[in-house]
This record gives C-alpha cells, sequence and structure tokens, in this order.
C-alpha cells in the first residue's frame, strides 16, 4: 500500500510534458538539500521548471520507469530533476545541477 502524504505536507505536485504528476513531499525536499544535494537549497522553483518546461528527457539507462529532465541553468549548466513514475504516479527521486547531460535515451523532444 502506498503511503499517503496529508496534502498540505506537499511542496508540489508538477505535470509533466510526458503527461504524469510528480509529486515532492517537503520532508523528501529536506533530504536532498541536507544530505543528497546541499547545493540545491533554494532551487524548488528550477526543479519545478524542470519538470514542467524542460529542454530535454532522457530515460534512465537501469530502470525504464525512471526520467531525467533538464532544464538550462546558465551557459553549460543544467538543472536535472530526477523523477520515477510507478503506477501512473510520479515521484522525485532527486535533483541537482550538472554540466553534462547523460548520454542514454532522449525520449523528450523527439
Amino acid at each position: 500500500m502506498a503511503h499517503e502524504i496529508p496534502i498540505g505536507e506537499f511542496l508540489f505536485e508538477i505535470d509533466t510534458p510526458l503527461g504524469f504528476r510528480v509529486r515532492l513531499s517537503r520532508c523528501y525536499w529536506d533530504v536532498i538539500v541536507q544530505i543528497k544535494h546541499p547545493v540545491m537549497a533554494g532551487h524548488e522553483e528550477d526543479v519545478r521548471d524542470a519538470l514542467r518546461n524542460p529542454c530535454e528527457i532522457r530515460m534512465s539507462k537501469s530502470d525504464p520507469s525512471v526520467y531525467m529532465f533538464y532544464r538550462p541553468e546558465s551557459a553549460r549548466r543544467w538543472t536535472c530533476a530526477v523523477a520515477k513514475r510507478l503506477d501512473g504516479e510520479g515521484f522525485l527521486i532527486t535533483a541537482y545541477i550538472t554540466d553534462a547531460i547523460k548520454e542514454v535515451e532522449r525520449i523528450w523532444p523527439r
């Protein structure tokens, strides 16, 4: 059974160009910015933009239900929002800044 999060606990829920929504809880965003990628603190809107309006979406080589949404941050730097789609629902796995788009299958735009 899926863990239910009270609606007030969501930081955001964004529709993606792939036709599914990605949710992020406030608690999990804290894990991302305090443990995984502290540089992302204050970049919530960049993550929303990457999910909502990416320049590219790539599929994970190891898990076809995981997608990387890329949005330019500056010259040669991108915000990457990594989301998983499971049973029609999406959730954010992580987000980070990168200087290279992964060389895996591009699924959007075609």
